[in-house]
């Protein structure tokens, strides 16, 4: 592939540049940086193409001048860059939009992510990688040259083999824009590839924000989990004792409690009734008959907690704003749904012990909201189900009122356990549970279990139709959507039950969990919009919650305007059940 490309170094040339790019409807777009981290690096290029002829910017005569984000004679550069009516073809885009926004000090505005079209084209099947010569190959059968990306960017002088590796990524982008285009039409996937377009910047910049955390808070903690850890171990080494077969000699009798076999012999021998593996939800209901598994769950909950969020966590916090900047996988499951490492924020467990450690810096505050039981809101608008439907209208709390369906008896002599009992069968329907399944987690008979379920869908018979009618389409149809026309794709073997089982399992699930994801992100974008120009700042998500910091004098604006981006959101993909948010003002990540 020829490359036909321009070098800038001068503000003549940037202008003459930008202006000959300004009429241009659709550009690829690309950078080159010294390191993968805006705050570690510097922005070198920036590749901005026709495809005809490629704009090659280098940075780093003007860094000389002085500070990027300022200079004036990058202000046409910066104006082209935020155009949104000029649309920036750019694979992994997220990337590129946080070292515009760092290093120039704008948005990537016009955002086509060429990554997140390939993602949404392959519908969950996993079986295509989608780095950009992967896409290259897989839509245009022809092989794109990388070698060149982990060379010296920050030398001196680039050399001619860097700038024509940086011009060919950016000329190739319309190309692969128009072949992706076909797919996603064809598909009907351009509502989708939209609301993740739009969704781009917003997590750019949240993760740029950052979410502070309270080192000094945090090591506290940590000496209190160490602590619990011991005393746990302890307790659980004495109580699982008489389950070993030899004691010690010399006292109490050690087992390696992180070994399932070795755990899994000594419950069996102390007569507990083990299902085939030791898994917590299969352990849940023989808690309160055994104390003994009580103390293993709380065991291994204390151990991961300390392996997963230890001192490890504080590697991760940047020195330039004491802050963590996690990575945000925009489609980080076939559902939509966001995936989190370095580290991973939305895993971070529930306990005010570990969440008061992440809070706002002084003199601000932070503003919590969560949408209330949105997955089952969903439900209730595919299915269309009357009963359904009028337990969100009437504002009645929905767990007691299963409850009280299930178990005969009224909503105000519902107890406690029989909501939680509720709440786990209202969940569980969510996320396609069968009889068995449902035994396993509460302890009940699978007669009972079986009872339990007919009279529940009983209640909500549409809801048990729709329920039903996904799980047969997808034999025929091999495939399901959300509400935004997310994609979701299906093979399996019809003479494995298993295998078809789970997926009819999949198939009831993915619409839900995946439209509450296209909520949440048609609500980060809503919320982007309205908080620009404010104190407030993005700083986490987690599934259905969204965290934003701001000035402590503008906490109740920043509220009205989270509870308003959530509810348009929502009301833009639930048409017949309301919509609610739960928000709270804090100064640390709590309920």
């Amino acid at each position: 592939m020829e490359i036909y490309y321009n070098v800038v170094r001068d503000a003549d040339g940037l202008k003459a540049a930008c202006a000959e790019l300004a009429g241009v409807r659709s550009l690829g777009f690309d950078t080159e940086t010294t390191e993968l981290d805006p705050y570690k690096g510097d922005l070198r290029l920036l590749q901005i193409s026709t495809g005809a002829k490629t704009q090659v910017i280098d940075l780093k005569p003007f860094r000389a001048k002085g500070d990027v984000r300022t200079l004036p004679e990058l202000q046409p550069l910066r104006d082209l860059l935020s155009d949104d009516k000029v649309r920036k073809i750019a694979h992994n885009a997220k990337f590129d939009a946080k070292w515009v926004r760092y290093h120039l000090g704008c948005e990537l505005g016009g955002v086509y992510d060429t990554y997140l079209a390939s993602i949404l084209i392959s519908a969950g099947e996993g079986e295509r990688r989608h780095g950009l010569a992967d896409v290259v190959q897989f839509f245009l059968g022809r092989t794109l040259d990388k070698s060149e990306q982990v060379s010296d960017w920050a030398a001196d002088d680039l050399s001619i083999s860097q700038i024509e590796y940086a011009a060919r990524d950016a000329a190739i982008m319309p190309e692969v824009l128009e072949k992706l285009e076909e797919r996603i039409q064809a598909d009907g996937l351009a509502d989708v590839l939209r609301l993740e377009n739009e969704c781009v910047m917003p997590i750019a910049e949240m993760e740029l924000n950052g979410f502070y955390i309270d080192q000094e808070r945090w090591r506290e903690q940590l000496a209190k989990v160490t602590k619990a850890q011991e005393k746990a171990g302890s307790e659980l080494q004495d109580m699982l004792g008489a389950g070993i077969a030899q004691a010690s000699l010399f006292g109490r009798p050690e087992i390696n409690l992180d070994s399932q076999a070795q755990v899994t012999d000594a419950l069996v021998n102390l007569g507990i009734p083990v299902p085939n593996t030791t898994r917590a939800w299969e352990l849940q209901p023989l808690a309160e008959k055994y104390p003994v598994v009580a103390k293993l769950l709380e065991y291994r909950g204390v151990a991961k907690a300390m392996t997963s969020f230890g001192e490890n966590i504080l590697e991760f916090v940047e020195p330039k704003t004491g802050r963590i900047h996690a990575d945000f996988r925009q489609i980080g499951a076939p559902t939509g749904r966001f995936s989190c490492s370095k580290p991973n924020l939305q895993q971070i467990p529930h306990e005010d012990v570990y969440r008061r450690c992440f809070r706002a810096e002084n003199g601000r505050k932070l503003v919590i909201a969560d949408y209330s039981q949105i997955e089952l809101r969903i439900l209730a608008d595919f299915s269309q189900d009357r009963n359904f439907i009028d337990a969100f209208e009437s504002g009645q709390d929905f767990h007691a009122a299963t409850a009280a369906q299930v178990f005969g008896i009224a909503a105000a002599d519902v107890t406690p356990d029989q909501r939680s009992f509720a709440k786990r069968l209202n969940f569980g329907v969510v996320y396609g549970i069968g009889a068995s399944r449902f035994a396993l987690m509460t302890g009940l008979s699978q007669t009972d279990a079986e009872n339990t379920l007919r009279k529940y869908f009983a209640t909500y018979p549409r809801m048990d139709e729709w329920l039903r009618m996904q799980a047969k389409n997808v034999l025929t149809e091999r495939q399901t959507r959300t509400r935004s026309g997310r994609l979701a794709k299906f093979r399996f073997d019809e003479g494995d039950r298993s295998s078809v089982g789970a997926a009819q399992r999949y198939a009831k699930n993915m619409p839900i969990q995946g439209t509450s994801a296209d909520i949440l992100k048609r609500a980060l974008r809503l919320l982007h919009d309205d908080i620009r120009g404010t104190s407030a700042k993005l700083v986490n998500i987690v599934h259905d919650e969204i965290v934003v910091e701001c000035d402590a004098a503008e906490s109740e604006s920043t509220a009205a305007k989270l509870d308003s981006a959530m509810r348009r959101a929502g009301e833009d993909y639930v048409k017949s059940v309301p919509i609610k948010v739960d928000i709270h003002t804090s100064d640390e990540w709590t309920k």
